[in-house]
């Protein structure tokens, strides 16, 4: 990937709701603009966010979504208010900030849960979006939330045990998703504590097949331990606040906007059949199959650069 480069802007956007959304640029003033949108929901920008696009070519914008990152207030503050954090919010939140920064267009890059929040900004904003990069797809239905919280289960028992150990009982069989955002809100800090820690542990797990995997250290940090639980649960409980397959049949009308979709094999957080429909639905799309990739893994940098530096011009 490109080497990281300082931000020649940034700052704080107020987006309503007593929201306030962190932003930066990097690259070129000059260059075509780019937005990424990072995963989670809840992990934040990062500076290497920006290193798959040339900084001489482009001019990329970093931008923590609500309640995580350096945007406030937290959603791990005890009065943290998650009705205004949805997917639509950050929808809006995003084309704000391209309304602020004077961009008419935009190419949206976005891995894992970043994918689906790229869908869900290219389905509503096609006119603002030049081309799509997705790594790790995702589309976030309750399929897919099943499929990592339970069915996984198949894969690793024995970690899918203590994962659903810190449930109550009479929850188990429901939405585990759900289940965990009750304990996450819970008046009792020793429990949002050890429901974080959990979940964070869950997180790790499903990751793990990644080849040269090492656990996130970022979830060593009580603090974004609970703020990353929180905000994925609140998510994956409402399978994104999206109708049932609203981004796959939402991508029929993007036959003119060029995409290229990035995924591992080996990705068993999020299967690949999932980039493949989205693929077939997606008129002119590349999918890029990783053959020893996970959720993550080889080939990701080399595939994402090539993306980019396609779309440069």
């Amino acid at each position: 990937m490109y080497a990281v480069t300082p931000p020649h802007a940034q700052g704080f956007l107020d987006v309503g709701d007593g929201h306030e959304i962190w932003w930066e640029v990097r690259g070129n003033p000059d260059g075509k603009p780019a937005v990424v949108l990072h995963g989670g929901p809840g992990s934040g920008c990062t500076p290497g966010s920006a290193r798959p696009f040339d900084p001489e070519r482009y001019r990329v914008v970093l931008l923590d979504q609500r309640g995580c990152g350096r945007s406030r207030p937290l959603a791990s503050r005890d009065d943290a208010d998650l009705s205004t954090n949805t997917t639509a919010h950050l929808v809006a939140d995003v084309e704000r900030l391209r309304q602020h920064l004077g961009i008419d267009a935009w190419l949206v890059l976005g891995t894992s849960w970043g994918a689906t929040l790229g869908l869900a900004y290219a389905v509503t904003h096609p006119e603002r979006v030049t081309e799509v990069v997705l790594g790790a797809v995702t589309s976030t239905t309750a399929r897919e939330v099943e499929w990592i919280t339970r069915d996984m289960g198949r894969i690793f028992p024995e970690e899918w045990d203590r994962f659903v150990a810190e449930v109550p009982v009479a929850e188990r069989d429901g939405n585990l998703a759900a289940a965990y955002a009750r304990l996450l809100a819970s008046p009792d800090r020793a429990v949002r504590e050890r429901a974080a820690a959990a979940w964070c542990r869950w997180e790790d797990v499903h990751v793990s097949l990644v080849h040269g995997f090492e656990p996130w250290d970022r979830y060593e940090d009580p603090g974004f331990r609970l703020l990353f639980a929180r905000l994925v649960t609140h998510y994956w409980a409402n399978a994104a606040f999206l109708p049932d397959g609203a981004l796959l049949a939402g991508v029929r009308g993007l036959g003119a906007v060029p995409v290229v979709l990035v995924h591992g094999r080996q990705d068993v957080s999020g299967p690949l059949d999932v980039a493949w429909r989205l693929h077939r639905a997606w008129p002119g799309s590349e999918l890029v199959v990783l053959e020893c990739a996970g959720h993550g893994g080889p080939g990701f940098p080399e595939a994402l650069v090539a993306a980019t530096d396609g779309f440069a011009g």
